[in-house]
């Protein structure tokens, strides 16, 4: 998809094979992460999910992780979608969505991934995933606004993406704006 410009004209697919319509979470600010269930850094679900609890309870939902499974790199992920559903909440209580595996590299990656790449290249201007657990932070209005290394720490994140969601704000480009903005109309044409 050589014509999207943001990140919300993107379908990846779920864990069943589903279209996973990015356009559902417009308006939020997102950290994308590849992911696998047996790397040394997969630990990092843990952070994850710390950091997707902490800014919801102050931004409810503004915020979204989505971690998209890959099994490229050292085959770290060789479950089904299935089983690496079942590992990331069993073992990390992960409540955000796992989508289905992808690819992010090579002639079969995702068109998600490719976009990314391109919008936000890596070091030295690498425009490949090096690692499980690389991190892309999208703003509300569907821009690639940061990427970090697997070996970037979730947690050491909070304060850009709450940063992201003030800009957003002040922006007007939240969708929680909009769905107030929205309420407001619906309650002054009842009013009327």
């Amino acid at each position: 998809m050589t014509s999207a410009t943001t990140f919300y004209d993107f379908e990846p697919v779920d864990k069943k094979g589903n279209p996973y319509p990015l356009t559902d979470v417009k308006g939020k600010v997102v950290l994308v992460v590849n992911t696998a269930s047996k790397c040394g850094f997969t630990p990092q679900f843990k952070g994850l999910e710390t950091l997707y609890q902490s800014v919801k309870s102050k931004h409810g939902d503004d915020f979204l992780v989505i971690g998209f499974p890959c099994n490229q790199f050292g085959g770290q992920d060789p479950g089904s979608n299935d089983q690496i559903q079942e590992f990331c909440q069993v073992n990390y209580g992960v409540t955000f969505p796992v989508l289905g595996k992808t690819d992010v590299n090579g002639d079969q990656a995702a068109p998600l991934w490719t976009w990314m790449k391109e919008s936000q290249p890596g070091l030295l201007g690498l425009k490949r995933i090096k690692w499980n657990f690389e991190k892309f932070l999208i703003s509300a209005d569907g821009k690639v606004v940061g990427r970090w290394a697997s070996t970037t720490k979730p947690e050491s994140l909070e304060a850009t993406i709450l940063k992201e969601i003030e800009k957003a704000k002040k922006e007007g480009t939240l969708a929680s704006l909009a769905k107030k903005e929205e309420g407001k109309e619906v309650e002054a044409a009842k009013l009327a």
